[in-house]
């Protein structure tokens, strides 16, 4: 099983980037997302808005779009300890509540990413940035997913085996 990790500083386009990976066939099972909530923001941003508040009203991130909607409307806010409130849908999901003192290091750790990658993660999820993480077995999948994310604006892409 590979993991592949893109992380954005733009939520639109990280939107795009997993409509993208929904176009190619992934579904909520291969995708996980995960962003800090930002404070004193009640969505309309072009790229900032609240992604709890657009869940909770049925228009997140373009709602209604096959497994896109389904991955988002089983989107949960998180406490995370030293984070705050976080936004998390997909498997990842499961491994942060169950793992919330670990944080977010700790449920990428979980999921096979080497703990040094999972601090920085979570570092970027501090700073406000967003983790797009798909999942594959199948190895040709690992070069496409990298160029979609790339071509979708993902400022870092890793991929772990």
């Amino acid at each position: 099983m590979s993991k592949i990790v893109g992380v954005f500083e733009s939520r639109e386009r990280a939107r795009e980037a997993i409509e993208a990976l929904e176009a190619e066939g992934f579904s909520e099972d291969d995708l996980s997302i995960v962003a800090r909530q930002q404070e004193g923001q009640e969505g309309g941003g072009q790229d900032s808005g609240d992604l709890t508040a657009d869940i909770t009203q049925g228009a997140a991130w373009g709602g209604g779009l096959g497994a896109l909607g389904g991955l988002l409307a089983g989107a949960g806010a998180l406490a995370i300890p030293g984070i705050g409130p976080i936004l998390a849908a997909g498997p990842l999901a499961a491994g942060l509540s169950g793992a919330v003192a670990g944080g977010v290091a700790g449920g990428l750790i979980e999921m096979g990413i080497p703990e040094e990658a999972g601090q920085q993660f979570e570092e970027d999820v501090k700073q406000g940035r967003l983790l797009a993480i798909v999942e594959t077995e199948e190895d040709d999948q690992v070069g496409r997913v990298e160029r979609l994310l790339e071509e979708y604006g993902a400022d870092e892409i890793q991929s772990y085996r």
